[in-house]
């Protein structure tokens, strides 16, 4: 294995209770954030420019720039916002950090807003999650307790307050201005920028918004150094990050590595695809991502090489499908999420995602025609690049892809249902009587 696993984030998941407070300090815990109260701002900044950390939320951008972004003070409050509202099918990094270990979040929150300049900070958490919601509750209530949040936090003089707030369960409040328009009240949607977030953000002051794991990997770095974690990864894409791996593979999981690993090295690592199946597609970012084939086994897993590739390296959420899965009846279901959570307000996005879902449905059960297949790629061509934030972008990608690399299942959803090419009982993970898939498929 060329690739190594770095436990950064997730070396102590296994402790018997890995969320106390307890359990953090003996791994080092808070130790980054009374380094961080004796250096200033600026430098706090330029630290986290240097390691070249990115964003982990999907978008990749530099997260100290961001923070650089912000104006100069002028006597008014700024806010941290940590976007915890993790939605996308197949992304399932956030929700396992917050639950196993919430502490690294609260730190790096605490780290954060101290270089900002920030004295209250927002968790906004997706509001299904209420075993996450309870355990981010009772971290919070630790660190004010042994004085890491509050007033006067280590004796100097710093004051910082965090809330941790659940939303309503609405993917598209995963989109930062959607989430802060939630955030005050309103209902969730994208609001046209500029402003931009770091200009006129929540309660239209100066405002940061960050991914869970992004602010969860600032105490290493305050810690540890830029260096140590800029050594780590890539030239231009720095550091570690969690790779979730799902569907057809042995040992599905969280698998923390350094950016730049291969799917090929992580299959390695989770026992190979399951039952010795031979790999047909996978998403390398979420289902808002390109899919990639087994043509793509070794291509370095950051964000430049998938890019470069005709994907995005997003959440780093690896669904993988072998060949008993049909490519239509998956994009179909992404669809209908999408189709579902798409909020309304730009014509491209509520209209497209709505005869997207119509003419897959009409292709996966073998009603289509070929003017179908056309037709999809000439919504979504609609669709890119014209709606007012990115999850109609993201729609479009799983169509788009597919087609490319399987269009001839999409010519098969003309004459043959998706459950005769493709019979269910092949590919469910758990043994199932062939009687109750059956009788779910005729639902």
């Amino acid at each position: 294995m060329s690739t190594p696993l770095t436990p950064i984030l997730t070396r102590f998941w296994d402790e018997p209770q890995s969320w106390t407070m307890d359990t953090y300090l003996r791994y080092e815990g808070y130790q980054a954030l009374d380094k961080a109260l004796t250096m200033t701002q600026e430098e706090l900044v330029d630290a986290t420019k240097s390691s070249g950390l990115r964003g982990r939320g999907g978008a990749g951008f530099p997260t100290g720039m961001k923070w650089g972004f912000l104006p100069k003070p002028d006597g008014g409050p700024r806010y941290l916002v940590v976007n915890a509202d993790e939605s996308e099918p197949g992304t399932c990094k956030d929700t396992p950090l917050m639950l196993a270990a919430p502490h690294f979040l609260i730190e790096g929150v605490a780290i954060t807003s101290f270089a900002i300049g920030c004295h209250h900070a927002f968790i906004y958490l997706r509001g299904e999650l209420v075993h996450v919601y309870r355990r981010l509750l009772k971290a919070v209530e630790e660190a004010y307790a042994a004085g890491h949040l509050g007033k006067d936090i280590h004796g100097t003089g710093y004051d910082l307050d965090v809330t941790v707030h659940a939303g309503a369960g609405a993917y598209i409040c995963g989109e930062e201005t959607a989430l802060l328009d939630s955030l005050e009240g309103r209902r969730g949607q994208p609001r046209l920028k500029p402003p931009f977030p770091a200009v006129e953000g929540l309660y239209a002051r100066p405002t940061v918004v960050n991914n869970v794991e992004s602010i969860a990997s600032v105490p290493s770095i305050v810690l540890h150094g830029a260096d140590w974690f800029s050594a780590m990864g890539t030239d231009k894409s720095k550091g570690y990050g969690i790779f979730s791996l799902s569907g057809h593979v042995t040992r599905p999981g969280q698998y923390e590595a350094p950016l730049g690993i291969t799917l090929r090295e992580l299959l390695d690592m989770a026992g190979g695809m399951r039952n010795g199946a031979k790999l047909k597609f996978w998403t390398p970012g979420g289902s808002s991502t390109p899919i990639f084939t087994d043509e793509h086994l070794d291509v370095p897993l950051d964000f430049e090489s998938v890019a470069a590739a005709g994907s995005m390296l997003g959440t780093r959420a690896l669904q993988i499908f072998d060949e008993s899965v049909s490519v239509v009846r998956a994009v179909s279901r992404w669809i209908d999420f999408y189709a579902h959570e798409s909020c309304g307000k730009c014509t491209p996005c509520r209209e497209g995602t709505f005869w997207l879902k119509q003419i897959l449905t009409r292709l996966e059960h073998g009603q289509g025609t070929t003017e179908d297949i056309d037709k999809l790629v000439d919504i979504c061509d609609n669709i890119l690049g014209r709606s007012f934030c990115a999850l109609g972008d993201g729609a479009t990608s799983p169509v788009t892809s597919a087609v490319h690399y399987f269009r001839e299942e999409f010519e098969a959803g003309t004459h043959t249902p998706w459950w005769e090419a493709f019979p269910p009982e092949r590919s469910v993970l758990f043994d199932v009587p062939a009687r109750e898939i059956k009788e779910a498929v005729s639902v």
